[in-house]
């Protein structure tokens, strides 16, 4: 197991700056997950890291060791990648082995190795077959099991899921979250996929154009974003944000000057009673998407069109609502989309709806 820590990283190709200044602490033992849009600079932070990339400046620390001018192959850090990269005309054995091969490892040793690996991750039938003979998901676990062999302090997943089906990937979710108890080593795990990210992650890192937005627990940054692109990021559906301009009759004070309003679609109220005290805003249902338990309208008020997530009985499309927030359910944000919090439910003076929008 490994601590990582990236003190001062930039990286730059030739006048294009991806990574500006970024520091990062992934704790030993850890599941941590980068997260972002794609051009963000997860996989280029993750390549450092590994060895393949050269940051133009700063340090990487793995273990308490600087590693800045360590090689690749002694970094004691496996990586498994979105192809797989699985030599073709080897069998499963032969691809697990082949790095123990090539460090020397004892015939006997690598065919204990091969056969503990393969039991772990469901390959032992599979070990005399060809690559191009298994499905995704086994071919997949040859990839995790060629990592594991080889026993590193560091695991490095990029995107290892995005080649599969919908079906394979929750199941290899799944698989993957149990592997890491199992091993308890240090993994990190990069993907633009946040359902991914919320459902594998014990820590978040959430990027954007290089810069950290936030790294927290999922359920963190979830309920409390530092600012409105992780809190527009995170969630599915979305958060539903406005803009201050188009909200009436919320008479709000804060720490700040409020630029936009947010609230989570499951946490808004359809056709709720008086006894709610929330901000109120009136629409019609433009669709509804039934996913059995749930449902989820979008709604066109004044103030634009937003999702509502419900697991009451479906509503007809074209149908007159009244949506209620419930005021501590709201989020706030200044001009540069950061978030303010101090004083904005102490001192909410009065919070008194006048019509909706």
């Amino acid at each position: 197991m490994a601590k990582i820590e990236l003190r001062n990283i930039s990286k730059k190709f030739k006048d294009d700056t991806v990574i500006p200044n970024l520091n990062l602490t992934i704790k030993d033992g850890s599941f941590t997950v980068l997260v972002g849009p794609s051009g963000c600079g997860k996989s280029t932070t993750l390549r450092m890291v590994a060895g393949l990339e050269q940051q133009s400046d700063g340090d990487i620390w793995i273990d308490d060791k600087c590693v800045n001018d360590t090689p690749p192959g002694l970094r004691d850090v496996a990586m498994v990648f979105q192809n797989y990269a699985l030599y073709p005309t080897m069998t499963v054995r032969g691809n697990i082995e082949f790095g123990l091969k090539n460090r020397g490892v004892a015939k006997t040793d690598r065919n204990t190795l091969v056969t503990d690996i393969s039991e772990i991750v469901g390959l032992a039938p599979y070990l005399d077959k060809k690559p191009q003979q298994l499905s995704g998901g086994q071919r997949q676990r040859v990839a995790l099991a060629r990592a594991m062999v080889k026993q590193p302090k560091v695991f490095i997943l990029d995107e290892p899921l995005s080649n599969l089906d919908a079906k394979l990937r929750g199941q290899m979710r799944t698989e993957l979250i149990q592997l890491h108890k199992r091993l308890g080593t240090t993994f990190v795990y990069v993907t633009h996929d946040q359902v991914e990210a919320m459902s594998m992650g014990d820590q978040i890192v959430v990027m954007n154009k290089g810069v950290i937005q936030q790294a927290d627990s999922p359920m963190k940054l979830y309920h409390d974003p530092e600012n409105l692109f992780t809190a527009e990021f995170i969630g599915t559906p979305a958060m539903n944000t406005m803009s201050m301009k188009d909200v009436r009759g919320l008479d709000v004070q804060a720490n700040g000057y409020i630029a936009s309003l947010g609230f989570r679609p499951e946490q808004a109220l359809l056709n709720a009673g008086p006894e709610v005290r929330g901000h109120v805003i009136e629409g019609e249902i433009v669709t509804r998407e039934s996913l059995g338990a749930e449902q989820i309208y979008q709604i066109r008020t004044g103030g634009g069109v937003f999702f509502v997530k419900t697991f009451l009985a479906p509503l007809a499309t074209a149908d007159r609502v009244k949506v209620t927030i419930p005021y501590e359910h709201l989020y706030y944000f200044g001009p540069g989309g950061e978030r303010l919090r101090a004083g904005i439910e102490a001192g909410a003076k009065q919070l008194v709806q006048a019509g909706g929008i």
